[in-house]
């Protein structure tokens, strides 16, 4: 028999255009929201384990009164799992580049992760998370990026930017000695793991749920700061 929620028709509950052109869609069945770009589901609230996952490891290693940078609103669940787990006087700012993505959270998709933009620790940035990184200097204890589907499955090519070498050393530079660039994808990419190395991070990696104790692998980064400069 068929779960009663997928006998249900999706449901459009709104559209957007991406900066670089592409088409989002927000959309229902049922308790289930998911964010399309084009035909792609890019995230879905059915399975965020490893987003979860991210922004759990991301508050580990934030210090007391410390600074995260989370790159991907998505649909909250990374943010939330990092507001959970950091001190209550730390800062997490969330860099969005679709700002409907942000007017969702705030509306429909709010109840999801208990409305983790209402949290006065939190401060929005509507645009880039590359702006930020490029405009910082041993500012950031943590940064964590959940952008597209990670190094290597990109549906926006110009997002290969933040993970190329020259991006990751701007994240270097960003963050304080002996911080962290945590990063979500949805694969595996041993070439990437290499420019983390040439620029200065001492890398490990973990394999994650997508949903659980089922459903597909992910692969979360974690790359410490190490004290040698990553200038070229």
């Amino acid at each position: 028999m068929l779960h009663t929620a997928a006998m249900l028709p999706w449901e459009t509950l709104d559209r957007a255009v991406a900066p670089d052109g592409a088409a989002l869609t927000l959309a229902r069945r049922g308790d289930e929201y998911v964010i399309r770009a084009g035909h792609v589901a890019l995230m879905s609230s059915r399975a965020h384990a490893s987003e979860d996952a991210l922004g759990a490891r991301a508050a580990a290693l934030c210090p007391p009164a410390g600074t995260v940078l989370l790159g991907g609103l998505g649909l909250g669940f990374t943010l939330r799992a990092c507001l959970d787990g950091v001190s209550p006087d730390a800062t997490v700012d969330i860099a969005e580049l679709v700002p409907a993505v942000v007017r969702w959270n705030r509306g429909p998709l709010g109840p999801l992760a208990r409305a983790p933009l209402d949290d006065p620790r939190v401060r929005v940035l509507e645009g880039d998370v590359a702006t930020p990184i490029a405009n910082a200097r041993a500012r950031f204890d943590v940064i964590a990026l959940d952008v597209d589907n990670g190094p290597s499955a990109l549906v926006s090519r110009g997002n290969a930017a933040l993970y190329g070498e020259a991006g990751l050393r701007r994240a270097h530079t960003a963050l304080r000695l002996q911080g962290a660039l945590l990063v979500w994808s949805a694969g595996e990419d041993p070439a990437f793991e290499q420019r983390l190395t040439r620029v200065g991070f001492a890398v490990s990696r973990e394999r994650v749920r997508a949903h659980g104790a089922g459903g597909g692998w992910h692969t979360l980064w974690i790359a410490r700061r190490v004290l040698a400069s990553s200038a070229p």
